[in-house]
């Protein structure tokens, strides 16, 4: 059975054993009696020898893989792929690519791997960029886009097309789709970007136009719910071992060294967590899940007295948004795209470390602090980054053909699908401070969790409320026949 939710136009599917598949929109559901086209991946010399290489319409990808035998099935997503027949004639589209917020490894693979599936799989010769975010829209002019002109992009860091934060006009970027005669958006951005995918979504079914929505998820940070992880992550993660690697060089070599680098990581520590545990060189992981504190008893100035004592040296990774709430002044300013404007809390640490240290305890120590946030943002995608930015690329455009709308292309438990826009917007991915990974970190560091007994008692209170409240809409959408 079928629900839809006119306010937000999600599908809920149900079927046997509680199985329930949160469905992504299509074209059919708003503008019926659409004519469908022979797929012409079947006369694609390319594909002729891969067995049953289009995925069946009923193929769906359980969100929650551990399971208990009397459990219900639970969520489904949609499988993603290429279908047996298709919504858009080869010939009939007008495709554009959009990129949104910060640069992160991995945007130009992205933007090449779309056009050259839709060049290469389906015969599409009509593809646009628009240049510098979602203003570009009505503000600048486009790039026409081909296998030529990308052929090499994906050697390069950031994004050919430009990028922006802000500047989403709903009315007047639909009114651009409508009179340049595009009809697939594949746009590119993290969860402020994606909702605005969905609000341009909504007005484009609003109108009753034949226009499809794709979305690829984009953070570096790692922060997008749903999903296994955000392309530019691996990367990410690679990359900050040279500069742990840099401060555990320079710390080592002199007496009392300190190293501390910062690490992106706004609201999520994911970065520094897995950089910490890939290094083994860390001391203390700082991350914004996890409140600590400097002064008196376990709190980290006399875990660093320790270590130092023991060792003679350390090494500190900090992500950007850990400990914000210690910083004076800490004004509640916001930048374009709606994210908390925050204080540079690595400057700030080692000013407190050295003040600590050389005045109040009138020890000899050498502290030298690293950012490489925007030299780790600002490179190519690794191996692994950029395969999976091909499968996204090529997820979404499998899916737009197909005539799939207001959806993301995202990887679960290890399977492409195809996401509702809402899911992926609901909140932010977190590091869960009670989970076994975190667990993990601390047991590698040997560091203290900086947590009183009140302070894990509401993490656990936390994270149990969370996973009750999901309980519950599966519950509720199990008994909404």
């Amino acid at each position: 059975m079928a629900e839809i939710n006119n306010s937000v136009y999600t599908k809920i599917i149900e079927g046997d054993y509680g199985y329930v598949l949160e469905d992504v929109p299509h074209l059919i559901d708003y503008i019926p009696d659409l004519p469908t086209y022979h797929n012409p991946l079947k006369d694609n010399p390319a594909y002729a020898v891969v067995k049953q290489y289009f995925v069946h319409m009923d193929d769906s990808v359980m969100q929650k893989v551990v399971v208990h035998k009397d459990t219900p099935r639970g969520i489904h997503f949609r499988r993603a792929g290429p279908r047996q027949k298709v919504y858009f004639d080869s010939d009939e589209v007008h495709a554009c690519i959009v990129t949104c917020g910060g640069l992160c490894p991995g945007l130009n693979t992205v933007i090449r791997e779309i056009v050259c599936g839709l060049y290469h799989m389906y015969g599409v010769h009509k593809v646009i960029g628009i240049d510098g975010g979602y203003k570009g829209f009505y503000a600048k002019n486009t790039k026409t886009l081909d296998p030529k002109v990308v052929d090499d992009i994906h050697k390069r860091g950031g994004t050919i097309l430009g990028t922006s934060r802000g500047g989403h006009d709903t009315t007047k970027i639909v009114d651009s789709i409508e009179d340049r005669g595009i009809n697939q958006v594949y746009i590119i951005g993290g969860d402020g970007t994606q909702k605005g995918a969905a609000v341009i979504y909504e007005e484009i079914r609003r109108r009753g136009l034949k226009v499809a929505v794709a979305g690829i998820p984009k953070t570096i940070d790692n922060d997008i719910p749903v999903i296994d992880r955000s392309f530019g992550f691996d990367t990410a993660v690679e990359e900050a071992q040279r500069a742990i690697n840099a401060a555990h060089v320079e710390a080592e070599s002199m007496e009392n060294g300190i190293g501390l680098v910062k690490l992106m990581g706004r609201y999520s520590g994911f970065i520094a967590m897995h950089a910490t545990l890939a290094s083994r060189d860390v001391d203390c992981c700082l991350i914004p899940e996890s409140p600590f504190y400097l002064d008196g008893k376990g709190g980290l100035f006399e875990y660093m007295e320790k270590r130092l004592k023991e060792h003679g040296h350390m090494v500190i990774v900090i992500a950007e948004g850990a400990g914000q709430e210690l910083l004076s002044e800490n004004r509640d300013e916001k930048d374009a795209s709606g994210n908390k404007l925050l204080k540079d809390v690595g400057l700030w640490m080692s000013h407190k470390i050295k003040e600590h240290f050389t005045q109040r305890r009138k020890m000899i120590i050498n502290l030298k602090y690293i950012d490489p946030t925007y030299m780790i943002r600002a490179i190519p995608s690794n191996a692994s980054d950029s395969v999976y930015c091909t499968l996204l690329a090529q997820s979404a455009v499998h899916g737009a053909m197909a005539g799939f709308t207001g959806f993301t292309s995202g990887l679960v438990n290890g399977r492409h699908t195809y996401i509702p826009f809402h899911r992926i917007t609901e909140r932010q991915n977190q590091v869960v401070i009670t989970d076994r990974m975190w667990a993990r970190l601390l047991s590698s560091t040997n560091q203290p969790s900086f947590l009183g007994a009140k302070e894990i008692a509401k993490a656990k209170k936390e994270e149990a409320d969370a996973a009750q409240s999901v309980d519950d809409s599966e519950n509720c959408n199990n008994n909404s026949a």
